[in-house]
């Protein structure tokens, strides 16, 4: 097999393990910020400026241009979150109990490869899941009106084309398809019985469900303003989905079907990601790092029926999220490098619009790690991070609120996150033979 098609064939098997992984949204709304154990190390602080090596591709594709040879580089996240909604005294299903644990832990892989023409030219390859979300509360609980369950899958396929312009400015592009999938159940009234029997234990469920392939693109660049200093800025761009699937309910709680084929519009959004990092000494550097999440524009889908009826919709209206980090490594010899890092994230989920299905909140992330240099093609990386919920996070489904289907529910969320990364990298080339490039921040 020749050295390119080993290369690509790493992302290809990422793909395919990307089909079978449960995602748990851990980067604001039903994001996936879980790319790279490298960069997951600093918070994700100078990840569009190549802190994540390869996998730093995710957010700024031009990095494929600091990666000499043929390179990949694949990596795993164990998402593991803990929430719980627990309900008022005040609330009229008080009695039925809060929800449980409703997090799923999750596996979430991801795979990176670059290939480099000459000493212009590079191709690069990914294979990741940008979206997922699994919430999974007790089948009757005081708020099944408002959720049971609620799954969002999502595999993103993204060739690119870097250029090296001179030694001070790179540049990427390139076109992205992505599968998006999602699955909504709640409660609903039994057939023939008052609203109120929704809120019983045994009551029946109505499930939504659709996909959809969708395309965009990616785009970043990078620049060396002085010897030791990067600037990264990427784009991902917006990815339209139109989902057909499916509006399932118990005959006479949605109306003359017990089945009815839907499709619902819905955009994944755009992504603006800053970083920059810089040398200070041969064994330390720094990173910093801002990301702009435009969740805004979601709005709420219309879910459309048979003879294009609305039929339901789906209340999102979020607001955009950011995300700031600072992170730094530290050199300890030729095999080991240590890293750490601490990030804030402003969720764009508040109170106004807080919901069962995802309670997300603002947090603070503080994340170690580590890389060993194995030998001079491949090495090894592990991640340790902890996200903290700030302030307290409440669920107010109360007149006037979007989710509100006449029954007040009001909670309190207790959460929190824990995630190990793993990942390798490989170069499929002879180091000491390849095409001499210099990287941008330091040695790879």
């Amino acid at each position: 097999m020749g050295l390119l098609s080993r290369s690509l064939s790493l992302a290809a098997v990422s793909a395919a393990a990307l089909i079978v992984a449960q995602s748990g949204a851990h980067a604001g709304a039903f994001g996936l910020r879980e790319q790279s154990a490298t960069a997951q190390g600093y918070s994700f602080a100078g990840a569009a400026s190549g802190s994540g090596y390869l996998s730093s591709m995710f957010w700024n594709p031009a990095v494929i241009t600091m990666m000499p040879g043929w390179q990949g580089e694949l990596s795993a996240s164990l998402i593991i979150p803990r929430v719980d909604i627990n309900p008022l005294p005040s609330v009229p299903t008080f009695v039925f109990g809060g929800s449980g644990d409703i997090g799923e832990d999750a596996l979430v892989p991801s795979g990176y490869a670059s290939f480099q023409i000459n000493d212009t030219f590079w191709l690069g390859l990914s294979s990741t899941s940008p979206y997922g979300l699994v919430t999974d509360p007790r089948q009757n609980w005081s708020g099944q009106l408002y959720s049971r369950s609620s799954r969002i899958f999502s595999v993103n396929v993204n060739p690119v084309l870097g250029v090296k312009v001179n030694d001070w400015f790179s540049f990427a592009v390139g076109p992205s398809l992505q599968y998006f999938d999602i699955r909504l159940k709640r409660a609903v009234p039994f057939p023939g019985a008052p609203a109120a029997s929704a809120t019983l234990p045994g009551a029946p469920s109505a499930i939504l469900d659709g996909d959809d392939i969708g395309f965009g693109f990616t785009a970043g660049v990078t620049i060396t303003p002085l010897a030791g200093t990067t600037i990264g800025i990427g784009y991902r761009s917006q990815v339209e989905h139109e989902l057909e699937g499916s509006l399932e309910a118990p005959f006479g709680s949605i109306g003359p079907f017990a089945n009815l084929p839907i499709t619902a519009k819905l955009k994944t959004p755009d992504q603006l990601t800053v970083g920059i990092s810089q040398v200070i000494t041969p064994a330390i550097t720094i990173h910093a790092g801002f990301e702009w999440t435009n969740w805004s524009v979601l709005k709420t889908p219309l879910v459309i029926g048979p003879g294009g009826i609305a039929v339901t919709d789906i209340p999102l209206n979020y607001k955009d999220g950011y995300f700031y980090s600072l992170g730094a490594d530290y050199r300890l010899n030729d095999q080991w490098t240590l890293r750490a890092g601490v990030a804030y994230e402003q969720s764009p989920i508040d109170t106004e619009i807080r919901s069962t299905r995802l309670p997300d909140s603002d947090r603070i992330w503080a994340s170690i790690g580590a890389s060993y240099q194995w030998n001079d093609r491949l090495s090894f990386d592990v991640a340790y991070t902890h996200i903290f919920t700030t302030g307290d996070t409440d669920i107010r489904i109360l007149p006037g609120h979007q989710d509100f289907e006449g029954l007040p529910f009001v909670a309190n969320v207790d959460a929190s996150v824990d995630i190990i990364s793993a990942g390798l990298r490989y170069r499929w080339d002879n180091p000491k033979v390849a095409i001499p490039a210099v990287p941008l921040v330091r040695k790879y």
